[in-house]
């Protein structure tokens, strides 16, 4: 099994190393990267790619580790208590699966996806380590103990908002994704806009790259975001004149709301186009 991308997702070669690095070790991927870098969807091309099912546990501030494996429901088994049901009597009514308990017992080999796990607290990766290294765990209200089928394909996505702890560091296979270059960025665009005028997209890339590289910026526009900021454009049939001859720095760009997200970075921009024409004027 070997991943190479895919007609709806444009791979660098190192990436395509790290991901067929990691399917052979069977260690998971760390992949780390600006917001809006491709990695979620990654891990969804690997598992098209592979014909593989793909699990997906997204992690919050709240998440625990122990939810990945399972909870039990303790709460729910009392109320039926009271009420007389039988179920009572057999607790393994009241174990719900978690993600990982998915993975592991997946009739065929599955993609893991554990995406921003950075979101949870700094104990959320130690507490996986054990069933990352054994592929296994207890149900201790049960007894018993499940084991991994087979390693599963993991994919672990981080926004490198927390550092992670090096004991988890040392098990995964680690990629970042670098932001894609021009050449990179127009094979993206052509992508999810086959047939779109090449002198478009130059003039497109060419604001997109020059509002990113704005000193000052609180948050640079993501290729997701400049994919937003085309399907406007095309969508409104805004005409080329309005792209052509614009410098960032003398005028907001038009549909800013879909490169700009923050109140601060279009203040900045204001400033920097009234400035321009002061001393333009």
């Amino acid at each position: 099994m070997r991943f190479e991308g895919s007609q709806a997702y444009v791979a660098t070669d190192d990436l395509k190393v790290a991901v067929n690095a990691a399917v052979t070790l069977r260690r998971p991927l760390l992949v780390k990267g600006e917001p809006g870098t491709g990695k979620t969807v990654l891990a969804q091309e690997i598992a098209a790619a592979l014909g593989a099912p793909l699990i997906e546990w997204n992690v919050k501030s709240t998440t625990k580790a122990r939810q990945g494996l399972y909870e039990y429901d303790a709460v729910a088994r009392l109320r039926d208590g009271q009420l007389g049901d039988p179920r009572v009597h057999d607790i393994a009514n009241y174990i719900r699966r978690g993600k990982m308990w998915e993975a592991f017992t997946a009739p065929t080999l599955p993609v893991l996806l554990i995406d921003e796990i950075d979101k949870a607290d700094i104990e959320f990766p130690n507490d996986l380590l054990q069933e990352l290294d054994r592929m296994s765990f207890d149900v201790y209200e049960t007894g018993e103990t499940i084991t991994a089928r087979e390693r599963p394909i993991m994919i672990i996505t981080s926004n490198n908002e927390k550092e992670l702890p090096d004991a988890f560091l040392r098990r995964c296979f680690f990629h970042y994704i670098r932001f894609p270059d021009r050449e990179t960025m127009e094979a993206i665009v052509t992508v999810h806009f086959p047939g779109i005028q090449r002198l478009l997209i130059a003039r497109a890339l060419d604001i997109f790259f020059e509002v990113r590289d704005v000193p000052g910026l609180k948050k640079k526009p993501s290729t997701s975001e400049l994919i937003d900021w085309l399907k406007l454009l095309l969508h409104e049939d805004m005409p080329l004149e309005v792209l052509q001859n614009r410098d960032v720095r003398q005028a907001i760009p038009p549909l800013h709301g879909a490169l700009l997200k923050n109140e601060a970075d279009v203040m900045l921009f204001e400033r920097l186009a009234f400035l321009a024409r002061r001393q333009g004027g």
